[in-house]
């Protein structure tokens, strides 16, 4: 893969022929060509596509994808649909009678079958309806490279210089090197060609786009920064020699080892950090783009507000007319890429009304009021975009504020195991400074003897701020004044020195599950704006996310649409009041068990009565208290998310438990089904986990079981994970092939065994497991007939293995047919 830029080309198709002339060849970088006029879309899709080391052009119209499609060879085509000059589908068609073969993925904004069939049939590979996610587009890409190549990218390799392409990494004796995109490009470019001399000019049509082509000397400074690089992480000779008067090559003493790269597949682990890695990006373009680019889509309503007010007064023109349309059916596809749904539903509706030959006087009206509600929309949604888009790293952050250089390595170390980032500071005065910059998710003070006066003071501190910062403190004496006082300031546990700093990070994990309010979302209903204004105000703060609703006639559909995760309903209501919603609420199985808190003015014993006759689980009277009622919200969500976590989450391996997952396993196979997609189900087996319990005794076995849990909450974020029964774990994965699935669990597996586990009396022992994998449909259609599969598969291997002799047990192996 090479790294490029690209711009909207305007220029003649002869300067294409001449410029490009020569280009074709059989070392061809991977070169995607974006053919798309909606720069909301095609800025943000190149960006993302150069991060990812593609070498990227892009075309504005359709005549000119046709000439830089017919120019270059390209690795794969992104066309939109609806285009100037030429469309999509045309061009499409021209492409394939004129025998080019690249694979092409259509976008378009008109989800109907039949435009689908009509881009398939004209020979597109892939198919994708505005607005689409921007991973799952880039995932579309990806699997097209894939199908189009003969095998995964190899480990591309020079004596102890390694080049991973699947997750775009170089090393040097196993210690990572840190090259700019160009620096990348070339070092691959000479290892996928060891035997080729490439000039300046073919470097250059490798690495850049035509847009951006620099002169020679480039070049050569480039090439000067990738050597100085590799000299400084020690390698004694230089892997790039200059053929004087021709160009540069990589140097024949390792052309031997480099003939035929090695074929070991990257880690699964890398892949899916790197999918993390991709979702950032993306967040972090996205909203680079919208600042960039909202006014001018605030130009585009502009163009169909002028043409809504023509056409009130009867005197809206064809042109202006044609001008509108093609704004509304821009915004249809590209708002809902920058999370703005609601703005992309009202454009496409506004599309659909100028679509119509003629318009009755209230289907005017109601466009007018489309038009108005989309302004209101891009306006909110100017003002209310969230700096979170632009975050780099969404993991909790841990402030350790400790002079105790050990305590802090350990902390330091195990935070980052776990996922969690970690800040170090020594006082509680570089903690204040800390904290008016980024506001940390959990604290663990050390209360050291010349600290500890301004130590609770800071303790104090975050224990004020809203929401209240979670704070562990280290002491050095155990004495029950001293935990009382913690407690009564807001410390959330207290530990004696010395401490294990797993134990620390644990209690930190539940404080951060226990206070995490991100994903709660409230609904409230009352027809007193003012108390859902005061309400929102109140609970917004804490980050959850409040749904008002001031007609309790909208009851029903918000309550579907929302889903809240609590309930908040006022006694008196004009038509239906509170009471009567409540009942309907536990009349209803799906929702019988969110928990409610009612609002009302009357305390008196019979109004009391009837409201937890109802199902209440709460009640605050008014005039509301802030405090209180933001105090009954947050405790009733904890006690909800902590019992929902005890039916649904294995206690001793942090995954879920059979029950929890068995209903999710139905629910995947009948999108399976309903799709057409691959699912695999994977059974993993600790071997011999009784025995263990036998020879070392249950505590060490629930250990294996507990580091076994955490291995697979790792490297399985996004699949199904259950712990099924005593060394069961399930494993279902959507949409990986038979083939994938098998290299992923024997990477699993590869990783447990280089686990060390402590037997009493200090010595070390491994473990091993057993897998079997059967697929839907090749095996069975059903979740028992798949377990049925995957256990006897299993358990083929285990009968072939024998627990190993002293503190060992015998390598793994994998069963999938």
């Amino acid at each position: 893969m090479v790294v490029g830029a690209a711009n909207c080309c305007s220029v003649s198709s002869n300067f294409y022929r001449l410029f490009l002339k020569g280009a074709r060849g059989s070392h061809a970088a991977m070169r995607i060509l974006v053919i798309e006029d909606d720069e909301l879309i095609a800025n943000p899709l190149v960006q993302l596509l150069t991060d990812q080391h593609y070498a990227v052009d892009v075309a504005c119209d359709g005549e000119v994808g046709w000439e830089l499609a017919e120019a270059l060879p390209y690795d794969l085509v992104v066309l939109d649909v609806m285009l100037p000059k030429l469309d999509g589908i045309s061009l499409c068609q021209r492409l394939r009678s004129h025998g080019i073969q690249s694979p092409i993925i259509l976008l378009t904004a008109q989800d109907s079958s039949t435009n689908k069939v009509a881009g398939l049939d004209a020979g597109a590979d892939d198919y994708l309806t505005k607005p689409f996610d921007f991973q799952e587009l880039l995932a579309r890409i990806r699997a097209l490279l894939r199908r189009g190549s003969s095998a995964l990218p190899p480990l591309l390799e020079w004596e102890n210089l390694r080049l991973d392409p699947s997750i775009c990494q170089v090393t040097y004796d196993s210690q990572q090197l840190h090259l700019t995109r160009k620096e990348y490009g070339l070092l691959e470019l000479f290892l996928r060609n060891p035997h080729r001399i490439f000039s300046c000019s073919a470097i250059i049509d490798h690495l850049w786009s035509f847009e951006e082509t620099p002169g020679e000397d480039t070049v050569r400074t480039h090439l000067k920064g990738l050597r100085m690089k590799l000299r400084k992480a020690g390698l004694t000779n230089d892997a790039i020699e200059t053929v004087y008067g021709i160009g540069y090559r990589l140097r024949g003493a390792a052309a031997e080892d480099t003939q035929t790269p090695s074929l070991s597949p990257s880690p699964s682990s890398s892949l899916s950090l790197t999918s993390e890695e991709i979702k950032q990006q993306t967040q972090r373009i996205t909203a680079s783009v919208w600042e960039r680019t909202k006014d001018k889509v605030s130009d585009q309503v502009t163009v169909i507000e002028q043409a809504t007010t023509a056409l009130l007064q009867d005197a809206l023109e064809d042109d202006l007319l044609s001008k509108a349309h093609a704004q509304a059916h821009k915004l249809a596809g590209s708002l809902g890429l920058f999370g703005f749904g609601y703005g992309s539903r009202l454009a496409r509706q506004i599309e659909e009304l100028l679509e119509a030959e003629k318009l009755l006087q209230q289907q005017k009206l109601h466009l007018s009021e489309l038009v108005v509600a989309l302004r209101r929309e891009l306006q909110l949604a100017t003002t209310n975009l969230s700096s979170e888009q632009l975050l780099v790293d969404e993991r909790p952050l841990l402030l350790v504020i400790s002079h105790d250089k050990s305590l802090t390595a350990e902390l330091e170390r195990s935070a980052a195991n776990g996922g969690i980032r970690s800040q170090i500071v020594t006082n509680p005065a570089l903690a204040r400074k800390q904290l008016a910059n980024n506001r940390p998710d959990a604290v663990v003070l050390d209360l050291c003897d010349h600290t500890t006066e301004d130590g609770l003071r800071l303790l104090a501190q975050l224990n004020c701020s809203t929401p209240p910062v979670p704070v562990l403190v280290i002491a050095n004496q155990n004495s029950l004044l001293d935990r009382v006082q913690i407690a009564r300031l807001g410390g959330r546990g207290c530990f004696q020195k010395p401490v294990a700093s797993a134990l620390v990070l644990e209690t930190v994990t539940n404080l951060l599950q226990r206070s995490r309010k991100a994903a709660a979302k409230v609904m409230i209903v009352d027809d007193d704006p003012l108390i859902l204004s005061a309400v929102y105000s109140l609970l917004q703060p804490w980050g959850i996310k409040v749904s008002p609703l001031e007609n309790p006639l909208n009851f029903w559909n918000t309550l579907e649409t929302k889903t809240p995760d609590l309930l908040v309903l006022d006694v008196d209501m004009p038509q239906i009041s509170g009471i009567e919603l409540c009942q309907v609420v536990r009349n209803d199985p799906r929702s019988c068990g969110l928990p409610i808190i009612f609002l009302t003015a009357h305390t008196d014993a019979d109004t009391m009565r009837r409201v937890f006759a109802a199902g209440a689980d709460d009640y605050v009277s008014k005039p509301i208290v802030g405090p209180e009622l933001v105090t009954r919200i947050l405790n009733r969500l904890d006690r909800t998310r902590m019992l929902r976590n005890m039916a649904e989450i294995d206690a001793l391996t942090g995954v879920a438990n059979r029950r929890q997952s068995t209903q999710e396993f139905n629910q995947l196979l009948s999108l399976a089904h309903r799709h057409n997609q691959p699912l695999c189900f994977t059974l993993l087996k600790i071997d011999h986990l009784q025995q263990i319990n036998q020879q070392y005794g249950h505590d060490v076995g629930d250990e294996v079981l507990s580091r076994f849990g955490g291995l697979l909450r790792r490297n399985f974020q996004s699949e199904i994970c259950c712990h099924w029964s005593g060394a069961e774990f399930v494993i279902a994965m959507y949409g990986v092939t038979h083939k994938d699935a098998k290299q992923w669990i024997a990477e699993i597996i590869e990783n447990l065994s280089k686990e060390k586990f402590l037997a009493p009396g200090g010595n070390q022992f491994e473990i091993s497991c057993s897998a079997g994998i059967s697929q839907y449909l090749h095996d069975g259609i059903n979740l028992q007939i798949l377990y049925q599969t995957a256990l006897a598969r299993c358990n083929r291997v285990l009968s072939q293995k024998r627990l190993g002799s002293g503190t060992s047990c015998s390598r793994s192996q994998l069963s999938t047919k």
